[in-house]
């Protein structure tokens, strides 16, 4: 029996070779984040998607202490604890995210500014499923580390921020488009979710359209 089960805050929501592809491309991080634990681990897909990781071993606490912090867990945190849950929904009132259980962020609690949650989303560039770090107890809150990531973003050189891809297919693509010189790199936000970051001289709306025929994905803006 395995000594630890984690289950990662990121899921994978893509099938057939893509999903493939996905899993793939977990197993090589997983194996960069803790291959230097004496632990073994194996890697299964539970029925709602998140990735589900069996670790055996010495190192097995060591090694889940390592994901827990690089991936986040999908177990609900208790209250005043950080979780990591992925966006799922949202409305003129809330977001609803995932961790393991149905968490709902009222649009006061996101601490981002005026608009309802469905501007914010857009104006930060919250892609569909991309996970987010929150505060648990009767009223879940928006981390502070997270709202200062994305206050970070608005004030940065501009992103196109994308879903149902690997970090691999989306710098695949830039490089297909052209655009290569354009950004600065591609940053893993989830499993599936991806962040480009652009160069000072670079539009982020020029570079959504002209790379958006190539991804079947969300593709947002985050424009400084």
């Amino acid at each position: 029996m395995p000594e630890t089960e984690l289950p990662l805050a990121t899921r994978c929501y893509v099938e057939g070779e893509a999903r493939e592809r996905a899993l793939t491309s977990l197993g090589s991080l997983l194996d960069n984040d803790i291959g230097e634990l004496d632990v073994t681990h194996t890697l299964e897909l539970r029925d709602d998607g998140f990735p589900l990781v069996e670790l055996s071993g010495p190192d097995a606490r060591a090694a889940a202490n390592v994901l827990r912090e690089q991936w986040g867990e999908a177990t609900p945190p208790a209250s005043g604890e950080v979780g990591v849950g992925t966006l799922e929904s949202w409305d003129e009132e809330a977001v609803l995210l995932d961790a393991g259980e149905r968490v709902r962020v009222g649009r006061d609690s996101l601490g981002l500014g005026p608009g309802d949650p469905g501007e914010i989303r857009t104006r930060y560039g919250l892609v569909q499923h991309v996970p987010l770090r929150f505060v648990g107890g009767e009223s879940p809150r928006l981390a502070d580390a997270e709202r200062d990531r994305l206050y970070d973003w608005t004030r940065g050189e501009g992103r196109v921020n994308v879903n149902s891809a690997t970090r691999a297919e989306v710098r695949a693509t830039v490089n297909r488009a052209g655009h290569a010189r354009d950004i600065v790199t591609v940053e893993r936000l989830g499993l599936l979710e991806q962040s480009i970051v652009c160069k000072p001289e670079t539009d982020p709306p020029g570079l959504l359209a002209s790379i958006g025929e190539y991804l079947p994905s969300e593709l947002l803006c985050v424009v400084p």
